[in-house]
């Protein structure tokens, strides 16, 4: 699976969430759209089947990164 960048990633989430709230305030044809759209987009860059499985699998992506980032920083900082 390509991993995705982490701002790309966040991008996905803040629009899941905003769909997944505008949905449950005014669930309409189109926001029900929205909501499909995102949960799909975000089910594809985590390789999960459910929203559910897609937000555990974000959560643990976004840990892998940020982990990652923190030791390249290390790595630069002990460099210098």
């Amino acid at each position: 699976m390509i991993i995705p960048a982490e701002k790309d990633l966040r991008a996905v989430l803040a629009q899941f969430a905003q769909a997944r709230i505008e949905h449950d305030v005014r669930p309409t044809g189109r926001t029900s759209r929205d909501l499909e759209d995102a949960t799909y987009t975000l089910c594809v860059m985590t390789g999960a089947r459910t929203a559910e499985q897609a937000l555990l699998a974000a959560d643990a992506l976004l840990e892998q990164l940020t982990s990652a980032a923190s030791i390249s920083q290390q790595d630069e900082t002990l460099a210098a």
